[in-house]
C-alpha cells in the first residue's frame, strides 16, 4: 500500500513495504514498489471517521508505469474500514490486472 511522499518523509518508512519484503523473498516474487504512487496526500485514515474514509482516498492512486502482471497482491499492515484497498484495486484493474489480492496483517473489528 503506497504512502504519499510527504507521509513517507514524515514517517521515514512504509510499514507495508517492510512487511512485503520478507514475503516477496520467501515466495520468490518481485516487489513492484514503483508501480503505483499515492498522488493525493489526504489525511491519515486513522484520524478520520468511518464515513469519511472512502472520500479521503478517492482518486488517491495512480499508475507510474505499465502493468506487466495480471495477478497482483497488495500488502498492507492494518485494514480498518477497507476504504484504501478497493480504491487501489480499481486503479490496478483499470490498468489490466485481472486478479487482485489484498494481504493484511491485522483487521480491526467493524
Amino acid at each position: 500500500m503506497p504512502l504519499h511522499r510527504a507521509r513517507l518523509r514524515e514517517r521515514g518508512f512504509n510499514q507495508a513495504v517492510e512487511l512485503a519484503r520478507p514475503v516477496g523473498r520467501r515466495l520468490g516474487v518481485p516487489l513492484a514498489l514503483d508501480l503505483i504512487e499515492r498522488v493525493r496526500p489526504g489525511r491519515p485514515q486513522s484520524a478520520l471517521q468511518r464515513s469519511r474514509r472512502h472520500a479521503n482516498v478517492r482518486g488517491a492512486f495512480a499508475l507510474r508505469r505499465p502493468l506487466d502482471a495480471w495477478h497482483i497482491a497488495v500488502v498492507d499492515d492494518v485494514m480498518t474500514t477497507g476504504a484504501s484497498a478497493p480504491e487501489l484495486a480499481g486503479t490496478l484493474r483499470r490498468a489490466g490486472a485481472e486478479r487482485i489480492e489484498v494481504w493484511v496483517v491485522a483487521r480491526t473489528p467493524p
